[in-house]
C-alpha cells in the first residue's frame, strides 16, 4: 500500500457542491483502489464521478491536488475538510503560508482503512 495527499469530494446527491476532505489515503499498487475514512473506493467512468464507494455504490470525484487554494471544481461551494496533519504538507505544495479559512475547515480524520472488511464484501459479491 501506498499513502498519498488527495481530494476526495462526494458527487451522488451534490453534482459540484459536495462535501470534500483532503486527507491521506491508502492505495493499492494500481491505485485502483482507494481506501480513505473507513470507505474503499474503485475506479469507474461516471458522468461526473472517478471512483465508486463498492460499499454503497456513491460516486466521488478523487485525484491529486491542484498547486492552487481551492480544489474545488469551479462551480462548485463549501469548504474543504482538510486532515489537522496535512495542512503543512498542503500548504508548501501551494506555495502558501498560512490556510485560507474562508475555503477550509480542519478537521481530525482517522487513519480507518477497511481493506479486510472491504475484500470480504467483494468476495461475497462475486
Amino acid at each position: 500500500m501506498i499513502n498519498n495527499l488527495m481530494y476526495i469530494e462526494l458527487k451522488t446527491g451534490y453534482s459540484d457542491d459536495g462535501p470534500a476532505w483532503i486527507g491521506y489515503v491508502r492505495t493499492s499498487k494500481t491505485k485502483k483502489t482507494i481506501y480513505f475514512n473507513d470507505h474503499a473506493f474503485q475506479k469507474s467512468n461516471g458522468s461526473y464521478s472517478n471512483y465508486i464507494d463498492v460499499e454503497n455504490g456513491d460516486e466521488y470525484w478523487i485525484s491529486g491536488l491542484k498547486k492552487k487554494e481551492s480544489n474545488r471544481h469551479w462551480a462548485g461551494h463549501g469548504k474543504i475538510m482538510i486532515d489537522r496533519r496535512a495542512v503543512c504538507e498542503y500548504l508548501t505544495l501551494i506555495g502558501e503560508k498560512e490556510l485560507p479559512l474562508n475555503l477550509f475547515e480542519v478537521v481530525d480524520i482517522e487513519d480507518k482503512f477497511p481493506v479486510e472488511r472491504v475484500k470480504s464484501f467483494l468476495n461475497e459479491k462475486e
